[in-house]
């Protein structure tokens, strides 16, 4: 297995040689794209419609239980950056910590999937955008193809079960709700002290 992925990494890698045109969108997609996410989260956020705030939390919360999951796993099979082992295309400065699985794509795909699941038109943008993160992360040299598939697991399975398990039970759904009229309690509050102060 070990064999095949690398040889995979191998293929990716040279294309940051045969297709260097395309290094400047990798490593955009390998260092900033994340930022992408959290500025999504934000916008679901603060853009108030039916239902979006309850799917922001269900994102937070399943991309925590996936992160977490990753640095279980990082802590019991560590593995070496390609970067370490090999010699490689290597497009962006990386500290030389646990490859396996990718962070950066559990947290793509936790996210993405999440948002897929509420709403599937912007859904399927983000699993875009999170495909992008994964195969830039093996482009520019900072992680192996079974890192980024196995986040890419990770984060899609998580954000499933997740949901299961606020469909499932009432009374963690009942949590997040109390959660956002309280938060809404203090924002209507907030809007209406700022309101004041602008007519004073």
């Amino acid at each position: 297995m070990s064999h095949i992925d690398y040889g995979i990494f191998q293929i990716i890698n040279h294309l940051a040689i045969s297709e260097r045109f395309l290094n400047p969108l990798m490593i955009f997609l390998a260092e900033k794209a994340e930022y992408l996410f959290f500025a999504g989260i934000i916008f679901y956020w603060f853009y108030h419609k039916s239902q979006n705030r309850k799917m922001v939390i269900e994102a937070i919360l399943a991309a925590c239980v996936a992160l977490s999951i990753n640095g279980e796993i990082g802590h019991f099979f560590y593995r070496n950056r390609p970067f370490v082992t090999h010699h490689v295309n290597w497009l962006i400065p990386h500290v030389k910590n646990a490859s396996f699985p990718s962070d950066h794509a559990t947290a793509a795909f936790v996210i993405a999937t999440a948002i897929w699941i509420w709403k599937k038109r912007d859904g399927w943008m983000w699993l875009v955008l999170a495909a992008g993160i994964a195969l830039s992360r093996v482009w520019t040299g900072v992680h192996y193809p079974l890192d980024v598939v196995a986040g890419m697991l990770i984060g899609t399975s998580v954000a499933f079960a997740i949901h299961f398990l606020l469909v499932r039970f009432e009374e963690m759904n009942k949590v997040i709700l109390w959660l956002i009229e309280y938060y809404e309690k203090i924002e209507s509050n907030l809007l209406k002290k700022t309101h004041l102060v602008r007519k004073r």
